[in-house]
């Protein structure tokens, strides 16, 4: 019988892009950070933040996962980890997002205290953990459930989940709130007439919710 390899991981070195959209007026802005869904990319994300009712005034970002690969019609898209090596991914995207989080601040005039991170399904998971590790006034998320290893307090949040969705389902979305109870001040709800997507009506919840933080 021949030996089994052995397997061993090594720290490299990988660049990730992100967009951003500057607001007309002057800032200082609010910031929405958010994360795209699986075999999705930063311009998809972006396309549905700008369909936000009344979000000129913030600087939007979206952040591309680091993952890269082509579809079948040849277009390039990106995924945020798989099972594979899954802990080191983990750690690799919430230092990722750090670092863009703060090339943002460093390059825009924004309002620190009021970065908002958001998710659409597979790019859930990246928006609570951004939020848990570094801070936001708020967290909005579509078509995702909360990940096992984020148990920090979180702000407040914004939870979207479409009737006919068969992945994030009814009880899934249940059991989310059950959990968040104790680790969020306040948990908004949008169930809206749809499937797993953004729709018109997820995006008029997530104006009214931003709308919301801003006030004092």
């Amino acid at each position: 019988m021949e030996p089994e390899a052995i397997i061993r991981t090594v720290e490299a070195r990988v660049h990730g892009r992100y967009l951003v959209r500057v607001p007309q007026t002057e800032g200082p802005w609010p910031a929405l950070v958010s994360f795209h869904g699986y075999a999705e990319d930063a311009s998809a994300n972006m396309a549905a933040l700008e369909r936000i009712p009344h979000i000129d005034g913030w600087l939007l970002v979206a952040v591309q996962a680091l993952h890269p690969f082509y579809t079948k019609h040849e277009r390039v898209v990106a995924s945020w980890m798989t099972r594979q090596d899954r802990e080191l991914a983990i750690s690799d995207n919430i230092r990722y997002v750090k670092t863009v989080v703060d090339a943002v601040r460093s390059e825009f005039t924004t309002s620190v205290p009021s970065t908002v991170f958001a998710g659409f399904s597979q790019g859930v998971a990246m928006a609570y953990r951004a939020a848990a590790s570094v801070g936001a006034a708020g967290v909005v998320v579509l078509a995702g459930d909360v990940p096992p290893d984020v148990t920090q307090t979180l702000p407040d949040i914004l939870i979207g989940r479409g009737r006919s969705d068969s992945w994030y389902t009814e009880a899934r979305m249940a059991a989310d709130l059950s959990r968040l109870r104790d680790m969020a001040p306040r948990v908004d709800t949008c169930v809206f007439d749809g499937g797993h997507e953004w729709t018109d009506e997820f995006a008029t919840a997530v104006g009214v919710f931003l709308n919301r933080l801003l006030k004092p």
